[in-house]
C-alpha cells in the first residue's frame, strides 16, 4: 500500500472530498454561490423561461458537499478562463461535451494540453491542434494560459501542486498530500491559518519567522493571501 493511501485512506489525495465550497472559494478567489452554481447547479424558478444552469465540476461527495483537490483544480482553470481570456460559459460546456464525447477526454479542466486562443478552448491531440469549439476544425493559433503555469503536474502529467496566490511568486502552495490540501507556506509546510492566528495574538512577523525558519517576506506573503481570500 503506498503512503497516500496510508494516510487518505481513499487511494488517492486529489480525490478526497476535503473541502467545503465557502473554503474553496475562498482559497481560489472565486464567490461561493458561483463555486456552489459551477458544482451543483442552479434552478431559475418556476416564473422565468430560463433553463437550469447545469453543473460544470463533479464532487466526490454531496451530502454533506465536499470538493476534492481535483475540484479545486478544476474551478482554478475555468475561473482563469472565464476571468483572463473571456472564454463564455456556454463556450466551455461545449468543449467539456466535444472533449468528452468526440476526443474520449473527461474532466478537460484537468487536462494539461488545456489552452485558449480568442475564446475558444483548444486540446492539443494526436500532434493537431483540435478546435474544441468547431469538433475537428485544426487550429492555427495557439497560446498558453499564463495562470494553467500555476498548476504543478507529475511525470505523468496529473495536477500535484497549486499555486493560488496571485503575487507572482511560488511562496503560498496547495497540496493535497500536505496539512489536507489547505494552503502552506512551501519551502517549510508551515500553515498560513497558523501564521495568520499568532500575527492576530499579537506576535510579531520578525518572532514567527524566527520561530518556523522562515524569512519575514514569507510571513508577510502567508498575510496578504490570507487577507485578500
Amino acid at each position: 500500500m503506498s503512503q497516500e493511501q496510508d494516510i487518505h485512506g481513499s487511494g488517492n489525495p486529489r480525490d478526497v472530498a476535503a473541502y467545503t465550497v465557502a473554503e474553496a472559494a475562498r482559497y481560489i478567489r472565486i464567490p461561493s454561490p458561483t463555486l456552489r452554481a459551477w458544482v451543483i447547479g442552479l434552478a431559475y424558478g418556476q416564473h422565468t423561461e430560463r433553463a437550469p444552469f447545469r453543473p460544470l465540476i463533479a464532487p466526490p461527495q454531496r451530502n454533506p458537499l465536499r470538493l476534492s483537490f481535483n475540484n479545486v483544480i478544476e474551478a482554478y482553470t475555468l475561473r482563469a478562463l472565464r476571468t483572463k481570456h473571456q472564454v463564455s460559459i456556454a463556450a466551455a460546456r461545449e468543449a467539456m461535451d466535444v472533449a468528452e464525447h468526440v476526443c474520449n477526454t473527461r474532466r478537460l479542466l484537468l487536462c494539461p494540453e488545456l489552452r485558449t486562443s480568442a475564446g475558444e478552448l483548444f486540446l492539443e491531440k494526436y500532434g493537431e491542434l483540435v478546435s474544441l469549439n468547431k469538433a475537428g476544425q485544426i487550429a492555427m493559433k495557439l497560446m498558453l494560459h499564463a495562470n494553467l503555469s500555476r498548476i504543478e503536474l507529475d511525470e505523468s502529467e496529473i495536477p500535484i501542486r497549486l499555486f493560488p496566490a496571485d503575487t507572482g511568486t511560488n511562496v503560498i502552495v496547495m497540496d493535497p498530500r500536505v496539512a489536507f490540501g489547505r494552503p502552506i507556506i512551501a519551502r517549510r509546510g508551515i500553515s498560513t491559518a497558523v501564521i495568520v492566528d499568532r500575527i492576530n495574538a499579537g506576535e510579531g512577523a520578525d518572532e514567527i519567522a524566527e520561530d518556523y525558519g522562515l524569512e519575514t517576506s514569507e510571513v508577510n506573503e502567508a498575510l496578504v493571501y490570507d487577507q485578500a481570500a
